[in-house]
């Protein structure tokens, strides 16, 4: 009886240290450590902590792809969905960040009015892979979102973007520029549906 209550005990135990591995910050997570273990080096546990781990990092995020333009749907679909699903909002760009800039001032404030942060990274390299890179290295990206005129958007429209190249699901938001008449025809025709998920 003592070697299953043990058993449970550790069992137990386990499950503890493993919704403070998954839900708490590196600071909680050593507290909790170093109040029910004395076998375990909490100071050593302190060192893991990343350097650079921002305090928004846990928080849950929508990715932007931010190509040469922003159309108005685009961006008004990103801060609805942020600001009901009570996310915050990266902006993904292969632009100079001057440009990225630019093409974003204009929302910044429709951004500030529902309390969204936004965060701007101006990536390298090929789209696609740049774009993997980056989501495969940030867990707390919900979805990417982009426009279904650009590169991107017509790759998955098309459905010639490889499989597994984005780890994110992609929603392609449909624009009402002439040129998306031949893409999706039934995204184009009907305004009620102004996003895809591919």
């Amino acid at each position: 009886m003592k070697k299953l209550t043990e058993a449970l005990k550790q069992m137990l135990d386990a499950l503890a240290f493993a919704h403070a591995g998954e839900h708490l910050s590196m600071r909680d997570k050593t507290q909790v450590l170093a109040q029910s273990s004395d076998a375990v080096n909490v100071e050593a546990l302190k060192e893991l902590e990343p350097a650079s781990v921002s305090a928004s990092s846990n928080t849950r995020r929508v990715a932007l792809y931010l190509g040469s333009e922003l159309p108005a749907e685009v961006i008004e679909y990103v801060i609805e969905t942020c600001s009901s699903l009570k996310h915050e909002l990266t902006v993904l760009t292969f632009q100079s960040g001057n440009v990225a800039k630019a093409l974003i001032n204009p929302y910044q404030q429709a951004l500030e009015a529902v309390g969204v942060d936004m965060e701007l990274v101006t990536l390298t390299g090929d789209p696609v892979s740049g774009l993997g890179r980056y989501l495969r290295k940030h867990p707390e990206v919900a979805f990417l979102a982009c426009k279904d005129s650009g590169y991107l958007g017509r790759s998955f429209l098309k459905g010639t973007n490889p499989q597994n190249a984005i780890p994110v699901p992609v929603v392609v938001v449909t624009t009402t520029g002439e040129g998306t008449a031949g893409l999706d025809k039934d995204a184009s025709s009907s305004n009620k549906d102004k996003a895809s998920v591919a």
